[in-house]
């Protein structure tokens, strides 16, 4: 028996081959598959990227005109607004839950929300009737300044001399009868988690807003950016969706839209009442629980329903939500 080792021959690579070598249709395909799906993944970016543009620069200057009459039109052009922005850049939004309207006394809503991300305006602005409240740089960046400026954008600023005059700012949109969205987080994370809320952003809800002397009403609300390519996304993939640390938007928007098949989830929960807090330390500590709460469950693919949280009085009927 010939129990000599047989050499084994090295198998050719299609790339590795000489030139006059041919090279079949389906080592070709093999070869050219990953460059094809590059060129198409950037082609889909930049065509996202002009349509958004495009869609901004007509609207920008119909806003200017509507915010300088009075009535619910600069508002509801402002979501249709952003809710067609997200649809040109591929992203879908599932909404659970309710919109808590105004109190039959008349109290505006102070929507509070989780924050990961730029695409968190996009999200919450095309869905919630309210405006919101960003850290004073954003007016200085270009073209987002002028956006969040036409969307009457409250202002803050993180020293704490102006802390009273914003108080007032923006207890006189409250009397008004303007809604807010907060972000109490005071920055963006990393998607993975909710970051303590600060007690100082909830002094909104102290302010006594209606003629009969009563707060805000205060409502909940997570947000989680949850499939990729249709399908639930993990750990390894969330960060795609979140914008944080020194990111540039630019940049972060070229990854972004690339992709195919995103979702984000909008978790409603039931709205509060901030009198039945002691102080404005035990609001800020019960509010982070229930967006907590809810996010982590979003983030686990497991079924959500809203939370409630202690409610004075009978719960306002709420609106129906959309997706």
């Amino acid at each position: 028996m010939d129990i000599t080792p047989h050499r084994l021959k090295a198998k050719r690579l299609p790339l590795l081959r000489k030139p006059h070598q041919e090279i079949d249709d389906a080592a070709w395909s093999s070869i050219a598959l990953p460059t094809q799906r590059g060129v198409v993944r950037r082609v889909r970016a930049i065509r996202r990227g002009l349509f958004a543009l495009v869609w901004t620069l007509l609207c920008l200057p119909v806003q200017s005109v509507l915010i300088l009459f009075p009535g619910p039109a600069k508002m509801a052009f402002s979501q249709v607004y952003w809710r067609t922005l997200g649809g040109l850049i591929g992203l879908h939004v599932r909404v659970i839950g309710v919109v808590s309207p105004p109190g039959a006394d008349g109290r505006p809503v102070v929507f509070v929300s989780n924050h990961s991300s730029w695409l968190d305006i996009l999200v919450l602005g095309a869905r919630l009737p309210a405006h919101f409240i960003a850290k004073e740089e954003v007016a200085r960046w270009p073209i987002i300044g002028t956006i969040a400026r036409l969307g009457r954008t409250v202002y803050v600023r993180r020293s704490r001399a102006s802390t009273g005059r914003e108080r007032d700012d923006m207890g006189v949109r409250l009397s008004a009868g303007d809604n807010l969205i907060l972000f109490p987080e005071g920055t963006t994370s990393d998607g993975s988690r909710v970051l303590p809320f600060r007690s100082a952003f909830l002094s909104v809800a102290e302010l006594k807003v209606t003629p009969s002397r009563q707060t805000a009403i205060v409502q909940p609300v997570s947000v989680v950016y949850d499939r990729l390519a249709g399908l639930p996304i993990g750990r390894a993939s969330r960060p795609l969706f979140a914008w944080y640390g020194d990111m540039d938007i630019g940049s972060h928007f070229w990854r972004l839209a690339q992709h195919k098949g995103m979702r984000a989830t909008v978790l409603l929960h039931q709205p509060i009442d901030p009198a039945n807090y002691a102080s404005r330390k035990a609001l800020s500590q019960a509010v982070w629980a229930i967006v907590a709460d809810g996010a982590a469950t979003l983030r686990q693919n497991r079924p959500a329903q809203p939370i409630a949280g202690a409610v004075t009085g009978p719960t306002p009927a709420a609106s129906p939500a959309f997706v």
